[in-house]
């Protein structure tokens, strides 16, 4: 396939040589206990003769738990594909690998497997398709690597980028280099866009409007599963009667604010519980020491501690347990949204079952955020004072947080069906390979 701007990926290629020492370095730390690092080079173990496989990739922890629904359905529908997934982080590959066992456990079907995604250089990308030998590659979210997508179509690998998603700050950033996203958008033979907005600012950078599909967002189709309500129940049964909220995937910034708002409730209210669970595990300690200042007794889910009554706050410091500690609890803060972080998933409390409060920076999630507004089903806060007040206000009305637990199922309910889509357009390509 000829491409609209050739010129623009080889200065993306030295842009990359002469910022490779930089790149390495900073992966380099983005590692698991027994994998090479040559991963990030694309040498993986090569495909097995006759061997089918499907090729995810998702940047990070957060893509892979909104991806988790894809993930199943692409597992049970072409059972006869080995499905790979990979990741650019550590809390990617692990969450990524615990799901994999997951379904190993709960319904065997075809082998799901992990590996690290190639630094995008040429040699590097065409090195990992040459190994990988995908049926079709499949791209989340925002994810465009210029290098990875040109080797597909080289390979004559179908690509598909799912759940699209370009914020408009992300846009905005792109726009300046508008003929590399262009180029790199030339390879992909379906996009499937979470919103007409999304669609829009594709197609602005270079997307092919005839190629482009507004199918809806993925993170409606996620579901309590079985296991994690279990969770849910033992972990709500040791906390008891107390009044419980969940602050998940916090930011640097964001901790302090949530626990000066926590301070502020126990003065009303004593015996409030917070599980805190910061986004991040390398900050694990770090949120530790800030509760030790704040003079607020914790307990460390990684260490099998159990909060006592005089504990203020259970630090969730362990990976892939978000779900279940939003279903434990009474009212749940999403982070990322106190601080300039464009937020994260406000579906996945609504989906336990849980009210849902949120800062004002949502731009990766404004409009899920819109259509939880119109049904009554969030709570904005703009600070941790706004914050202390509305966790008392909703502790002291239960009329209004079981207002608040109906209407975010509702929302999320309403809204299924994105995954119907996207397999659906998933399966003309892999007929059409």
């Amino acid at each position: 396939m000829s491409t609209p701007h050739p010129w623009a990926r080889r200065g993306y290629v030295a842009a990359l040589y002469l910022l490779s020492p930089l790149i390495w370095q900073r992966v380099w730390r983005e590692q698991l206990p027994g994998r090479a690092r040559r991963e990030r080079l694309g040498v993986i173990p090569p495909a097995g003769q006759g061997e089918r496989t499907l090729w995810l990739h998702c940047a990070s922890v957060g893509e892979v738990q909104a991806a988790r629904p894809l993930i199943e359905a692409l597992n049970g529908r072409w059972p006869d594909h080995r499905l790979v997934i990979t990741t650019m982080t550590v809390t990617g590959a692990e969450r990524a690998l615990a799901l994999a066992a997951g379904l190993a456990d709960s319904a065997p079907a075809g082998e799901v497997s992990h590996h690290f995604v190639p630094l995008d250089f040429p040699g590097a990308a065409r090195r990992f398709l040459a190994r990988l030998r995908p049926s079709l590659a499949i791209f989340f979210e925002t994810e465009l690597w210029p290098n990875l997508m040109a080797a597909c179509d080289r390979a004559d690998v179908p690509v598909a980028v799912v759940n699209g998603r370009l914020s408009f700050r992300a846009w905005r950033g792109y726009r300046r280099v508008r003929p590399l996203m262009e180029e790199a958008l030339s390879h992909v033979a379906w996009l499937a866009a979470k919103s007409t907005a999304d669609a829009r600012r594709f197609i602005d950078l270079g997307m092919a409007r005839e190629c482009t599909t507004v199918v809806g967002s993925l993170k409606f189709d996620i579901r309590h599963e079985d296991g994690e309500r279990e969770v849910s129940e033992r972990l709500r049964t040791r906390f008891g009667t107390r009044p419980v909220w969940v602050a998940g995937s916090t930011h640097p910034g964001e901790d302090e604010q949530v626990l000066a708002a926590h301070v502020r409730l126990r003065e009303r209210l004593p015996g409030a519980l917070l599980v805190l669970v910061p986004r991040h595990p390398r900050r694990f300690d770090a949120v530790a020491e800030l509760c030790r200042q704040a003079g607020l007794t914790t307990a460390r889910r990684s260490r099998n501690e159990w909060p006592g009554d005089d504990t203020a706050v259970y630090l969730g410091d362990t990976m892939g347990e978000l779900l279940a500690f939003y279903g434990a609890a009474d009212l749940a803060f999403v982070g990322g949204s106190l601080v300039p972080i464009g937020g994260h998933n406000l579906l996945e409390p609504a989906v336990a079952g849980t009210p849902v409060l949120t800062g004002p920076a949502l731009s990766n999630f404004e409009d899920v955020a819109e259509v939880m507004r119109g049904a009554d089903a969030l709570v904005d806060v703009d600070d941790a004072e706004m914050l202390a007040g509305e966790l008392l206000r909703l502790f002291s009305d239960p009329e209004a947080t079981c207002h608040l637990t109906e209407a975010g199922r509702g929302v999320v309910e309403a809204n299924r069906g994105a995954l119907r889509r996207t397999l659906e357009g998933l399966e003309r390509l892999l007929q059409a390979e």
